[in-house]
């Protein structure tokens, strides 16, 4: 297969693109041609093009982030992979549909024609003169008085006591 080795320092990291056998970890070092280079801070790349098509005519297969960087830049055609972990499931359309069917029995063309008999059998009466003034006028109330409270006086600095260790009592 054909796969990043990483290599660098911690929290700079660097890799190379190798072709290994599928059995073997990329950190043992046994690999079986080195094919380029990675760094995705720089996004600098090395690669030789003869070597990675070589191996996968071959039948080596490379991992979902070597595809999508050789599909970037232009070695092979094809579509990209996501190789990030979908948060949520996606679900299909049938999918949706299904649920939406199951969660309203009833199509709405039916239950259109009920609604409409039951909005005008129990529409309300016109609201007399009386409320229509009660509800524009707000009843009026009195306000509450606020006493304004005596501003706080700054209570004078305490001096300050120097005790001597002759002063203080032994224990």
């Amino acid at each position: 297969m054909i796969r990043f080795q990483r290599i660098g320092r911690t929290n700079d990291p660097a890799f190379r693109i190798v072709a290994i056998e599928k059995e073997r970890a990329a950190k043992a070092g046994s690999i079986v041609e080195l094919l380029g280079t990675y760094n995705p801070r720089s996004k600098a790349l090395t690669l030789n093009e003869e070597s990675v098509k070589g191996w996968i005519a071959k039948g080596a297969q490379p991992t979902g982030s070597i595809r999508n960087l050789l599909i970037n830049k232009g070695v092979i055609e094809g579509k990209k992979v996501n190789v990030l972990p979908k948060k949520t499931p996606q679900k299909s359309e049938e999918a949706i549909a299904a649920e939406a069917a199951a969660a309203n029995p009833t199509p709405v063309a039916e239950a259109a024609p009920e609604a409409e008999s039951a909005v005008t059998e129990e529409a309300p009466a016109m609201p007399t003169e009386a409320e229509v003034v009660a509800e524009a006028e707000p009843a009026v109330e009195s306000e509450p008085v606020i006493d304004e409270a005596p501003a706080v006086e700054v209570a004078e600095e305490t001096p300050v006591v120097e005790v001597t260790s002759a002063e203080t009592p032994a224990a």
